[in-house]
């Protein structure tokens, strides 16, 4: 009788010990949300998203399509839009590279080092729906607004000849794509873009890295300043190019700014709260984690107690069945 419950208390401190070791791996394991692991998860979760961002897509190709309102342009208003037809210095074709994919390209790397597909995935989608909504409005206003650039001119009338009719608005011989580019002056679009995307990765890199954490370092503080100096540089070549006004430029770097704003703080919190180096989705899943594990661990505190009672109940038989025969025997020498 006295090996059995040996055995049995052995077996139970096993048992207890094992389940406390897997209630740490559980615990060790709650920050592990990768691509293989929950991607098709967040993805399906977010698929009406993705679709709306083929929406925006869509919207931004039509704008693009469609001619400007053509604003009266009388003589008078040559004097101000007589600047040189330049080239660009910053080509339209680099604007992606720049505000979409070089933060996707920090975002990866951030992935590569915490393994949390939230923060990827969320990085991502808000970024993409900031320069898409931001090129939504931005192109609407330029149709709707039509404001001749400052090399309207130039556009116009490429030989110089200036001719207009019996109102007195301009009757234009140059390239029709020149003449149509010509009249979306309001707002800069480089520049809208520049501060939707890299706006955006200012603030993303704000939360990670905790520039408001209160410790003064104002090194981090540089380190996000950088890529709204590049949008804001990308703003003033558009009016030393003389493609915008300042007001277009200055309009722009508005709509990006606010867009970017309100795209990030849908996914992430606040740069200054004390998460704001996580998404919203990988805090609710970090709950939803360690309630499972709680829970799970409950389930097998009840199992260990349910363990003991049984293991007591049967120490309590057998010591019950050998004063029954200590019983029996006294009785037989009677």
């Amino acid at each position: 009788m006295a090996w059995r419950n040996l055995v049995s208390w052995f077996s139970l401190q096993n048992l207890r010990g094992w389940f406390q070791q897997e209630g740490r791996m559980r615990e060790v394991d709650l920050g592990a949300h990768t691509i293989r692991s929950h991607g098709a998860r967040v993805a399906r979760n977010h698929k009406h998203d993705w679709l709306i961002l083929v929406l925006l897509g869509v919207i931004v190709i039509v704008l693009n399509i469609i001619h400007p309102f053509y604003r009266f342009v009388g003589k008078d208003m040559m004097d101000d839009l007589k600047y040189p037809f330049k080239d660009n210095t910053v080509p339209t074709w680099s604007v992606p590279l720049y505000a979409v994919l070089l933060p996707i390209a920090i975002f990866v790397f951030v992935y590569i080092r915490r393994r949390d597909v939230y923060d990827l995935h969320h990085s991502i989608l808000g970024l993409l729906f900031s320069v898409l909504i931001t090129a939504v409005i931005t192109d609407a206003i330029k149709n709707a607004v039509g404001r001749p650039r400052p090399d309207f001119f130039w556009r116009c009338f490429p030989d110089g000849k200036d001719f207009y009719n019996q109102w007195g608005d301009v009757i234009c011989h140059g390239k029709d794509s020149d003449i149509k580019e010509g009249h979306k002056s309001f707002p800069s679009g480089h520049t809208s873009w520049s501060f939707a995307g890299l706006g955006f990765l200012s603030l993303y890199l704000s939360g990670k890295i905790k520039v408001f954490d209160r410790r003064g370092h104002v090194a981090k503080l540089c380190i996000i300043i950088l890529p709204l100096l590049a949008a804001a540089l990308v703003g003033i070549s558009r009016v030393d190019d003389y493609w915008h006004h300042w007001q277009d430029v200055f309009a722009g770097a508005l709509i990006g700014l606010v867009v970017s704003a309100f795209c990030y703080l849908q996914f992430f919190p606040a740069p200054y709260c004390d998460e704001g180096w996580g998404p919203y989705a990988y805090f609710q899943a970090l709950e939803e984690s360690r309630s499972n594990a709680t829970a799970g661990q409950t389930t097998n505190v009840l199992n260990m107690q349910a363990m003991d009672v049984e293991a007591v109940s049967l120490q309590l038989r057998e010591n019950g069945n050998a004063f029954t025969s200590l019983d029996e025997l006294e009785s037989g020498r009677r």
